[in-house]
């Protein structure tokens, strides 16, 4: 469906003074040039704010049949027919013209006049070049982006690369590289189009669109390059039948059998049938290999035989490819002031008789729009604002998504909560139908358009016909122009657009009359959309470079999204959510906006889903300014109206800090009234008696409920606590409160939150860190955060967040055994505590407890921190290499440090390093130490390490060393049973010792002998 509006896109219109009636016209860049009914003469005039003056004639070497103008080298492009022959020309410097130079040079491509081997210096002229083609030029289309050449024949399609050289210090020239052939026997193309790697071609029924990318295909052959699976024909048996599969057939009874419909996007466009083959003609080798062919679009049409029109008649026309470029965003909606090298998206447009299409080609392949004309479509040309299609008497002018592609091409944002751009998907309309006679072409430039006209003055029945149907359709459309007197029925006319803001202002006008007839239309919604995607087109447009216009555009864009924001807001549409990006796009403040829906409302229950939306996400998401006390109450007021079970969250807002506490409470008191009681109920009473100062009704709100209950309160509405994410979060009174009177209440939430995705645990920290900021703390941080870090440390179960926090606890108790300095801090958790709650602390070895005894003479604070410690350093889960740097700050001169060392030695797995160690320093627990520590693959270390080690310090230590005695004999059981007798016997020393080592020597034969 198609919406038609009244608007005015067309300003004036001036009619071109051609002395001889126009074949064929085309413009570009501040040129029109028109060709000749005769096809032998040029006219280019210059275009200047919708006007035109002569700039210069000059001939052509046949007869024009078509005329392609390239504003990238400033060229034209003829395909022209001479003695039944038809040719391919370039004019290049045909500006030479306007100046009186009537110098004119031909040449064949490649071959520069003027050069080194003529004699004189290079002239200033205009150039005419041959360009050579093995078989008659169909068509041809240059690239807006390039200006590369793509010219159209009977089984080929020829590439041309626009290169420029140098003839001296001063001039250049232009000149084309022929450096690709794509061979496609299947196809006679009607039409072809070029634009930065894409190109498209055209039958009568068919649409195909190819790219061509660098560095995207493997290694081809030396002359040949079959994309997919598909096998290049040659011979004209194989062209025939591939065109079997794609056109009509004729069967044994002269029928003509059409396929049906087909349409194949990106990878599926492979398998259409169409083979294509490459063959490259100027490239260098290593180029070939680089360069791949990617299937992108194919699109068949069965004939619709619509009023008896023949086959002709429903032919495609109009091929076109169009690129969007878009400035690089630096700051505000659209904002910028430089182009990217190459365009953001480009559109694949064709048309029949009936209907036009719109496809993104660039990034992912999809229909944009389908256009139904209400009349056969002579010709259409698509631009970045419009679509502008002329039928035999009408010029019509469609709206386009271009520009709601490339917003949401180049912005990430789009579609979410912070902005919105209308849908792509949304019904397109005709804004005018501006009535012409004879229409006969169509050509667009910028801010203007060009019209070719022919027709019989004396035959007015046909054009009454039209403009009665055209009126019937309740347009207003003024009456068809008439030639002008001795034009004999031709004319060019330029049709001058109307700038964007006014344009935009009367859509906007035409919105509310539409508003106003009927408020629930979807009308005024959909006229609003399309000035704003208008809006969007021209901020995306690099060449509007004035920085006062594009402040006066961006001004209205943000006026655009106040609109729509308006409409979204007060109409409960099943898109009334959209009313928060708009409202977020337009730069209005919170408070404007509550003003403008009060306003409009005039009750408290007068407001739209869309308005209640904006203003639940906006307090929730913290994305607003503070609001005033009047304010804040009316947003109360609201709430309590429209959504009274939101007000525990409204209240807790920080941007609500000015509403009158006792208001809010009478709000939730009215909400328990009436049957809605919750613990975040009670919780947000308890906040508000507390901002007060009623601390005897604050302990009977908390008295209500368990402090479990409490904790699943504040999960529901984490705001009651902290404010604020990242590095700005803050706690509430709320908060410092429970610091001081319910701490283990605090933790157990902060704890419950982080579980919940609701805060990350840099936020917690920081939270923590603010809580304490006015309060004497340990160096290493406050000891309530520590009791976070545990008991988060018990509960979860991420294993990233458990190495974080094995590795902070254990710098915490570093820390702060080293410093020795608790200032009374009392943990919420003994290390005992944590041993029987948590898996990651383990319980103390034996041998630890020998070097470190429960009367250990320490304080208890001390203790309890080395406690923790040697415990983490028990349990199976932290990893000693990550804390080694910080054990360095532990000498081993104390029995609680050594302890420490040790713990991190045999984790690491250096046994023989800590038996050397207890030896020198706590020989009494040496034993204990192997008997849990040399076990198992292990077991090796009594008799290679433990048993020498011992012999050697107690034969220099003589007999007053009775710990080591006492080790030695222990380890003499241990090896005596482990080992056979002559092992043990090949450990003996041989200093003569011996018989101190026979009592052990029988119990090993004793115990060989019994088994």
């Amino acid at each position: 469906m198609v919406h038609v509006y009244n608007c005015h896109p067309f300003a004036s219109q001036h009619i071109v003074p051609t002395e001889q009636e126009p074949g064929l016209v085309c413009c570009g860049g501040d040129a029109l040039f028109v060709v000749s009914a005769g096809g032998c003469k040029v006219e280019a005039y210059r275009v200047d704010g919708g006007r035109c003056s002569f700039m210069c004639r000059f001939g052509t070497m046949g007869a024009v049949r078509s005329i392609i103008y390239s504003p990238v080298g400033d060229y034209l492009i003829t395909i022209e027919e001479k003695n039944k022959a038809t040719y391919l020309r370039a004019y290049t410097n045909w500006r030479y013209q306007a100046e009186e130079k009537t110098r004119v040079g031909v040449r064949l491509l490649g071959h520069l006049l003027g050069g080194s081997s003529l004699r004189g210096a290079p002239k200033e002229q205009m150039e005419i070049i041959e360009i050579p083609l093995f078989e008659a030029p169909l068509c041809a289309a240059s690239c807006a982006v390039t200006g590369d050449l793509l010219v159209g024949c009977a089984t080929s399609l020829v590439l041309f690369g626009l290169k420029r050289q140098s003839l001296g210090e001063r001039l250049s020239a232009l000149d084309f590289e022929r450096f690709l052939i794509l061979h496609v026997p299947s196809w006679t193309p009607s039409q072809v189009a070029l634009c930065d790697g894409f190109v498209a071609l055209q039958t009568d029924l068919e649409v195909l669109v190819l790219r061509l990318e660098r560095g995207r295909g493997g290694p081809a052959e030396e002359h040949t390059l079959v994309p997919g699976d598909m096998i290049s024909r040659t011979s004209d048996d194989d062209a025939d039948g591939g065109r079997e599969k794609l056109g009509a057939y004729q069967d044994p009874d002269d029928f003509f059998m059409f396929p049906k419909h087909q349409e194949m996007l990106g990878e599926e466009a492979k398998e259409c049938g169409v083979s294509v083959t490459l063959e490259w003609t100027g490239m260098e080798n290593e180029h070939r290999d680089k360069l791949g062919l990617t299937y992108i679009l194919y699109r068949r049409f069965a004939p619709d035989f619509f009023q008896g029109c023949s086959v002709e008649d429903t032919s495609l026309h109009s091929l076109q490819l169009l690129p969007v470029f878009t400035v690089v965003s630096s700051g505000a909606e659209g904002a910028g002031d430089a182009k990217e090298a190459e365009p953001t998206c480009v559109f694949c447009f064709f048309s029949l008789p009936n209907s036009g299409y719109v496809y993104s080609v660039r990034n992912a392949v999809e229909l944009v729009s389908t256009y139904l004309y209400p009349e056969k479509a002579q010709q259409a040309v698509l631009s970045e604002r419009f679509l502008y299609v002329i039928t035999r008497n009408a010029l019509q002018c469609f709206s386009v998504r271009c520009s709601a592609v490339a917003a949401r091409a180049v912005d990430p944002y789009i579609d979410t909560t912070m902005k919105a751009c209308p849908p792509t998907t949304m019904e397109v309309c005709a804004l005018r139908i501006q009535l012409f006679i004879g229409l006969k072409m169509v050509c667009y430039d910028r801010n203007h358009i060009v019209l070719l006209t022919a027709a019989d003055v004396g035959s007015t029945d046909e054009v009454e016909r039209t403009t009665r149907r055209t009126m019937s359709r309740k347009t207003s459309t003024p009456k068809a122009k008439e030639p002008s007197e001795g034009s004999h029925g031709w004319n060019v006319y330029i049709v001058n657009m109307v700038p964007i803001i006014p344009l935009y202002q009367e859509m906007v006008e035409y919105s509310k009359k539409y508003e106003a007839s009927n408020p629930m239309s979807q009308s005024c919604i959909h006229l609003l959309s399309e000035a704003h995607l208008l809006l969007r087109a021209a901020l995306f447009d690099p060449q509007v470079c004035n920085p006062v216009e594009r402040q006066q555009l961006q001004d209205a864009f943000c006026e655009s999204c106040t609109q729509l924001g308006d409409c979204y807001s007060r109409f409960d549409k099943r898109d009334s959510h959209l009313a928060l990006p708009y409202y977020k796009m337009s730069g209005l403040s919170a408070t404007d906006i509550i003003q403008r829906n009060v306003a409009f409302a005039g009750s408290m229950t007068g407001f739209g889903k869309g308005f209640l939306f904006f203003l639940k996400h906006s307090l929730y998401e913290e994305s607003m300014e503070e609001l005033s006390e009047e304010i804040a109450n009316l947003a109360l007021d609201i709430f309590s109206n429209m959504e009274p079970s939101q007000l525990p969250h409204v209240i807790s807002s920080p941007f609500m800090r000015h509403a009158n506490p006792a208001s809010a409470l009478a709000h939730l008191e009215n909400l328990e009234a009436a049957g809605v009681p919750s613990v975040t109920v009670t919780l947000s009473r308890a906040s508000l008696e507390l901002c007060m100062g009623n601390l005897q009704k604050y302990k009977e709100q908390m008295a209500r409920h368990a402090e479990m209950l409490q904790v699943y309160g504040f999960i529901e509405e984490p705001k009651l606590l902290i404010h604020g994410r990242g590095k700005a979060t803050t706690p509430t009174l709320f908060a410092r409160h429970l610091r001081d009177t319910q701490e283990g209440l605090l933790v157990a939430t902060a704890v419950a939150l982080h579980e919940n995705n609701k805060f990350s645990l840099e936020e917690m920290d920081r939270f923590f860190q603010e809580l304490f900021k006015d309060t004497v703390e340990m160096p290493s941080g406050p000891q309530l955060l520590v009791d976070f870090w545990e008991a988060l440390l018990v509960a979860s179960f991420n294993e990233a967040v458990v190495q974080e926090l094995l590795f902070r606890l254990a710098s915490v108790y570093i820390d702060r055994i080293a410093r020795k300095d608790h200032s009374g801090i009392k943990p919420l958790k003994t290390a005992d505590d944590l041993i029987n709650s948590c898996c990651h602390y383990g319980m103390l070895f034996p041998w630890v407890n020998v070097l470190t005894p429960s009367h250990f003479d320490i304080t208890h604070d001390y203790q309890e921190d080395l406690h923790k410690l040697q415990s983490l350093l028990c349990g199976p889960t932290l990893d000693v290499s990550s804390i080694l740097p910080l054990l360095e700050q532990l000498s081993d001169s104390s029995s609680a440090w050594l302890s420490v060392h040790i713990l991190g030695a045999t984790k690491q797995g250096h046994h023989e390093r800590s038996i050397n160690q207890l030896l020198d320093l706590c020989p009494q627990a040496v034993l204990p130490y192997a008997r849990h520590e040399l076990r198992h693959d292990k077991m090796a270390l009594w008799w290679k390490k433990l048993f020498p080690e011992l012999c050697e310090r107690i034969k220099s230590a003589g007999s007053e060393n009775g710990i080591l005695l006492s080790v030695l004999k222990e380890t003499l059981v241990v090896i005596a049973v482990e080992l056979n007798p002559l092992e043990f016997l090949n450990l003996l020393p041989d200093d003569g010792t011996a018989e101190f080592f026979l009592p052990h020597l029988l119990a090993c034969s004793q115990k060989h002998l019994m088994t």
